[in-house]
């Protein structure tokens, strides 16, 4: 009688490193079934609310609806603040009037347009010596242009010019990214210019020709979640799983997400910005908006969750093919309960961060926490980063379950061929041993 292979960890070594094996045909035409009509939709919306560019408008010149065109400052004096009798134009690029003027020595900046119609035409530029923003000879600034103003205020510097260490360090993260992750990397910037492309000219568009936001949002984070993961993971049963579980995660912010906003009464027109786009274009939902951007927002984080509790259950399969759903589910939970710690602690921080000058004004007031979490600005964030973090924990269950119940069911990958290897066992549930 021949004795079986004996060989130590037959499998051990040869399915650690790699792509997972793929699913069987009939696991493969039901991921298909659920996530073929899902695309389809996606791309019909798409065509459906497809903007065609933003809508023109009236410049009114105020904040960023200003034109602009390049400056270069190219000369600097110093003069008495006391001497400067006309009305002086500061580097925020608001007209004051001069009887404001202390004492010091004001810089007195000659600046010439580099771009448009005005080409090589100069203007003076005064700035005061507590201006929180200096200039410097050579030095290349963004300059605001008032046709209506008269002559001499007509331009104004109203930022400095940071195209150079922009592009410096978004050529730095790319080369980072692609000599740590390679072809991967490669593939996640080729992505990452897709999400922008979608965002840029569809999403943002659509909403500003009137479509309503929440389904803009929905089809394009739904658009930008298909081309990144597949495009990042490949065409595969894992990352199948890992969109559906994503898709599952956000219907459910933007359901806790519609309820909270509703129920909490935020308008989303809480600051200058989005005071100046409903100015503009009034038909505009900005509670709609709002939503909107919670979608989004947190569709990066859930594709990272995601991806990881699938990447998680499939190893642990391939490590132990004949473990089955129960085992997997509990293994992947056990891993993705120190995820959903870190990911909701970074969200918190995150959001925070963004809102630390405004939590600051509530500290200088010292305001107590209800009358600050009451606020409206503050009652915003709030609500973002809770449901956010809603979906990021619902995401690490839901994802581990779909995972485990695909890759437990699978009969023809890994799984079947563990099997037919693994050590027979007797009735008594003794391991029989085999002689070499």
């Amino acid at each position: 009688m021949t004795s079986p292979r004996t060989d130590p960890e037959p499998h051990g070594h040869s399915h650690s490193h790699g792509p997972a094996a793929p699913v069987s045909k009939h696991l493969r035409k039901v991921i298909a079934a659920v996530l073929i009509p899902f695309a389809t939709a996606v791309v019909v919306g798409l065509m459906v609310l497809w903007p065609g560019g933003a809508p023109p408008h009236e410049r009114t010149g105020v904040g960023f609806d200003r034109q602009t065109q390049q400056g270069k400052v190219v000369n600097i004096d110093k003069v008495d603040c006391k001497d400067v009798n006309a009305a002086r134009t500061p580097i925020s690029g608001e007209t004051t009037p001069p009887s404001g003027s202390g004492p010091g020595l004001c810089e007195k900046a000659t600046v010439e347009v580099t771009t448009g119609h005005d080409k090589g035409r100069t203007f003076v530029e005064i700035v005061q010596p507590d201006a929180p923003r200096q200039l410097r000879e050579g030095q290349g600034v963004v300059v605001a242009y008032a046709p209506d103003a008269p002559r001499d205020l007509q331009y104004s510097v109203t930022d400095v010019n940071r195209k150079f260490p922009m592009t410096l360090l978004a050529g730095i993260f790319a080369l980072v990214v692609i000599a740590v992750g390679r072809m991967r990397g490669v593939m996640a910037l080729v992505a990452l210019a897709v999400s922008f492309a979608v965002l840029t000219l569809f999403i943002l568009p659509a909403i500003l020709q009137g479509s309503n936001p929440l389904l803009v949002a929905v089809v394009g984070a739904s658009a930008i979640m298909l081309i990144a993961l597949y495009m990042c993971h490949g065409l595969t049963a894992r990352t199948s799983v890992a969109v559906i579980g994503t898709l599952i995660s956000l219907l459910l912010i933007g359901l806790l997400g519609s309820l909270f906003i509703g129920w909490a009464s935020l308008t989303g027109n809480t600051d200058d910005s989005t005071g100046l786009i409903h100015g503009l274009y009034p038909h505009i939902d900005m509670s709609g908006l709002l939503l909107a951007g919670v979608i989004i927002g947190s569709l990066g984080v859930l594709d990272d969750v995601t991806v990881t509790q699938t990447s998680a259950v499939w190893e642990l399969h391939q490590a132990n093919p004949t473990m089955g759903a129960r085992g997997l589910y509990r293994a992947g939970i056990r891993i993705g309960r120190d995820h959903i710690a870190s990911v909701v602690n970074t969200l918190v921080l995150a959001y925070a961060g963004a809102a630390l000058p405004l939590l600051l004004l509530f500290s200088i007031a010292q305001s107590s926490v209800g009358t600050v979490a009451n606020s409206e600005l503050v009652a915003e964030e709030i609500v973002r980063t809770l449901v956010g973090s809603i979906g990021l924990v619902a995401a690490v269950p839901v994802t581990t379950v779909l995972a485990a119940l695909v890759v437990s069911a699978d009969r023809t990958g890994v799984g079947a061929e563990a099997g037919a290897s693994a050590p027979v066992r007797t009735g008594k549930g003794r391991r029989r041993r085999t002689r070499p």
